[in-house]
């Protein structure tokens, strides 16, 4: 058996080992010049970083790494090239701080978000934005930064794993929010600078004020994602993992504020629910993010997300095109870039990346460097110092095409609070000849300016059919002024031509939590493609559905208006869908006992079908998260809850399920035995028949010290040569095939979904790895575990020991799978420990007996894998 120890990248935390890097470790298109900006001596393990508008690079190094736990390795370091000739010529040290995931720079503020540690335990404390001023300007922080988020992760999973599925990149949009890519360890009591606290779990984006006041969840449901990109119209895009059991795919997603995307428990089987993401990308892992909207650019590269992908090593273009209150998009390679996590450009159109450059799982001092690129016809201009400028130049730059230049001179405006420059931003936004963006600009400036007393304004720019939308969306920014903002445009809003002001007026309305509203929320139509997949079939994750975005953003309204009367009184009449889709998200008495009536009133068997299928969702709900557990790598992902529990309304459920299951008799308790399955009711009377237990596949045993005992010459030979002459041998796939089996690489590994799944994933190793990587892999299990796939100890009740990996978890079981392919199942209530072993469960020396055409071939056959 060859088990991979290389990941099938779940995050930039999986963390592979390369080679350093080479002239052949980057590549870009002809129209641009890379050049090498720093290396290894100054930015190790560069983790992430950040450019001032006028080209002063802050690097987030961190040599703890995804998988580390010791403190004290990390620092954020400022880089200037004072000759403009894209190579550093100074740096200094500007602060400590370990763990460094993300950076925004702001005149003389410089953001941070990182992992905290104690000095008492030396052990992980959380996650903080924290925010560092540079008064005096020497490149140094003046003193302690001040917290604007603290425990902004899940402490125990850091402590015990690192910051692997932690909170990542931050990014400021126009209109003065700070978003925040949360990983699927979401966070616990998040305490904001007001002393306002939030918990979520799982992952998503949150956003809070420049002040660390205002904290707030913008959308949930994603796993491991790393950064944000955000255009000029604040539009917001990811590229994020999932787990769908086979494998670590990359998924590219529009964010739209109030949205649910499902990971892990909606996206597979309960996809009607969720937001899809606009295309599964395959077996990689998204980094840092840009929307690059830069006048010095080349066209055919400007005004586009760029997303580095750092288990592709490679930087992509997203081509994106609009569809209703959503986008459709096209994924290109753009920079290829040894596993790329960083971007961002400066206000003179330089763009910089960071390059962790094989710095492994816990990091390296000796490895990672930083490339500037910038277009060939490019001539460095310098950006102003707008702490300097008038007030006129200020207001100038905001018409500007450069999004940098835009974003910079309104937080300076803001800063300045100066009434001529608030004013001249209403009347860019009012200008009907100034470009879209600029208007934006104008008016987010405006309204963070004016606040209060900016809302008579704004109304008047709903007028404007083409800053309607925008306009909106300022108007139910900010929840601290909602109470003096009229709900007339937005309801006059949901009758709009253009379904994206028919968006911004869903979630305004929602935001604005006047019950009143509900009832006009609930003639959102419902389109026909809700529906939910076929029984044990994966729905469409990631297939754009763009008729599904409205109806979906007026479901999270009504749910945060916890419209219960409103939705229960629509359940007999034309709106039923939409009112059936939002009550299974409230957990209330009276929802059951009003679901119950309607019911009984109706005579419609289809709905009351569908009302059946309410109650069965509402019978149980998520247990409160106390951030003591996650759901692992690969999650049950079944659905429609991890971690269910009963409440006060399940007695009640229970009681009419079964009456009416009675009613129905016999013939027709596949429909109790199908909700009770789908939802996980768990009720005795609704269990499945029992059936003969099927003839179980025999599994190959595999003999690993025979195998390997055998020398041939790859166990002959060394590591180097054995790799060399892999680059000589083409190899035949054919035979590699045989070997894959023959070789009991079958025990541990599935090269179809179709396939039940096991260890790490084969079926597209070969879009994630080059052929030396996979080679090298094999030789060396130990250099790099595939995350998920680590070997586990578990010791449980009845003086029980298992080792192995998990193939499966949930909140009652985990499931394991040995080195032998024997697979057990333990309960989680009889775990008495569990540990993670630093070696993997494959072998050294397993290749052993082949001769180099024959490894050759096999490593071929695996390259070519790329479903």
């Amino acid at each position: 058996m060859i088990k991979f120890s290389v990941a099938l990248i779940c995050s930039v935390t999986a963390l592979i080992a390369v080679k350093p890097f080479s002239a052949h470790a980057q590549t870009a298109p002809a129209e641009l010049r890379l050049t090498r900006f720093s290396g290894p001596a100054i930015t190790p393990s560069p983790a992430c970083l950040a450019v001032a508008p006028t080209g002063e690079v802050f690097v987030g190094v961190d040599m703890i790494g995804s998988l580390g736990k010791d403190p004290g390795k990390g620092r954020i370091l400022k880089l200037v090239d004072r000759d403009n000739d894209g190579k550093m010529d100074q740096h200094t040290e500007f602060a400590t701080v370990d763990n460094p995931r993300g950076i925004i720079v702001m005149g003389n503020q410089v953001f941070v978000l990182h992992t905290t540690f104690s000095k008492e335990t030396g052990k992980a404390t959380g996650m903080a934005l924290v925010v560092f001023e540079d008064k005096d300007g020497d490149g140094k922080a003046d003193g302690s930064p001040k917290p604007l988020i603290e425990h902004l992760s899940n402490t125990k999973y850091i402590q015990e794993r690192g910051t692997d599925h932690a909170t990542n990149g931050i990014r400021m949009g126009i209109d003065g929010w700070i978003y925040i890519a949360v990983g699927d360890f979401g966070f616990h009591d998040a305490t904001d600078r007001s002393g306002k606290k939030l918990t979520m779990l799982g992952g998503g984006i949150l956003r809070v004020r420049p002040d660390g006041t205002e904290m707030e969840v913008f959308t949930h449901g994603t796993r491991n994602v790393y950064d944000v990109a955000i255009d000029p119209y604040m539009n917001v895009f990811t590229r994020e993992n999932t787990n769908d059991g086979g494998g670590w795919n990359v998924r590219f997603s529009h964010h739209i504020q109030s949205g649910e995307y499902g990971y892990p428990v909606l996206f597979q089987h309960f996809t009607d629910e969720i937001l899809p993401a606009l295309a599964d990308l395959g077996g990689g892992s998204g980094t840092g993010a840009l929307f690059m909207s830069e006048p010095n650019w080349p066209a055919k590269y400007n005004n586009v997300p760029m997303m580095a992908d750092w288990g592709r090593s490679m930087l992509y273009i997203h081509r994106v095109m609009p569809d209703g209150a959503t986008f459709r998009q096209k994924e290109e390679n753009f920079i290829a870039l040894s596993q790329i996590t960083d971007l961002d450009v400066d206000g003179s159109g330089r763009l910089y990346l960071s390059a962790w450059d094989g710095a492994g799982y816990s990091g390296s001092d000796t490895i990672g460097f930083v490339v500037r690129a910038v277009p060939n016809d490019w001539t460095y201009k310098p950006f102003p110092d707008l702490g300097k400028v008038t007030t006129d130049e200020l207001v100038g730059l905001l018409t500007s095409a450069s999004a940098v230049a835009r974003l910079n001179a309104s937080q300076e405006l803001l800063q300045r609070a100066d009434q001529q420059g608030i004013s001249a931003a209403l009347k860019i936004a009012s200008d009907g000849q100034q470009p879209l963006y600029a208007r934006v600009a104008g008016l987010y400036t405006y309204a963070q300016a004016a606040g209060k007393a900016g809302i008579t304004a704004l109304v008047e720019l709903t007028k404007d059919s083409v800053m309607r939308e925008h306009a909106l969306r300022a108007l139910a920014d900010r929840k601290g002024i909602l109470g003096d903002v009229p709900e007339q445009p937005f309801l006059e809003g949901l009758n709009a031509s253009s379904a994206r002001v028919r968006a911004a007026a869903i979630v305004g309305l929602g935001r604005m939590g006047r019950m009143e509203t509900a009832t006009a929320l609930l003639q959102t139509k419902v389109p026909a493609s809700f529906a939910a997949p076929a029984k044990d079939k994966e729905g469409p994750h990631a297939t754009p559905n763009a008729a599904i975005v409205l109806p979906h953003l007026a479901v999270r309204a009504l749910v945060e208006l916890h419209a219960a009367d409103a939705a229960v009184s629509a359940v007999n009449g034309p709106n039923a869908p939409l009112a059936l889709w939002a009550l299974r998200y409230m957990h209330d008495e009276k929802v059951v006992t009003g679901l119950i009536a309607a019911y009984q009133a109706s005579k419609n068997e289809k709905l009351k079908k569908q009302i059946l299928t309410t109650l069965a969702r509402l019978y149980k709900k998520e247990d409160a998260y106390d951030a003591s557990w996650w759901w692992g790598t690969r999650p049950d992902s079944h659905g429609p809850y991890y971690r269910a529990v009963l409440w006060a309304g399940s007695p009640l459920i229970e009681k009419f399920l079964k009456k009416e299951a009675q009613k129905a008799g016999p013939a027709h308790m596949d429909l109790f035995r199908d909700l009770d399955a789908r939802h996980r009711m768990e009720i005795a009377a609704f269990a499945p028949l029992k059936k003969a237990e099927p003839v179980a596949s025999k599994e190959p045993k595999v003999d690993l010290e025979k195998i390997k005992s055998k020398k041939g010459q790859v166990g002959k030979s060394s590591i180097e040569d054995v790799l060399l002459a892999v680059k000589q041998i083409k190899g035949d796939p054919a035979k590699g095939k045989v070997l894959f089996t023959n070789q009991g690489c079958v025990a541990c590994h599935s090269l179809s979904k179709g396939e039940k799944m096991k260890g790490p994933f084969m079926g597209q190793i070969g879009s994630i790895m080059n052929r030396e990587r996979i080679a090298e892999s094999i030789l060396k299990p130990n250099a790099s575990i595939s995350q998920g796939f680590a070997t586990i100890t578990i010791t449980a009740k009845g003086n029980k020991t298992y080792m192995g990996f998990v193939t499966e978890e949930t909140a009652a079981k985990v499931v394991m799978r040995d080195i032998t392919g024997e697979v057990y199942t333990v309960k989680t209530a009889d775990i008495l420990s569990r540990k993670e072993m630093k070696t993997s469960m494959m072998p050294t020396g397993l290749a052993n007996a082949l001769s180099y055409e024959e490894f050759a071939s096999l490593v071929n056959f695996l390259s070519q894998q790329k479903k």
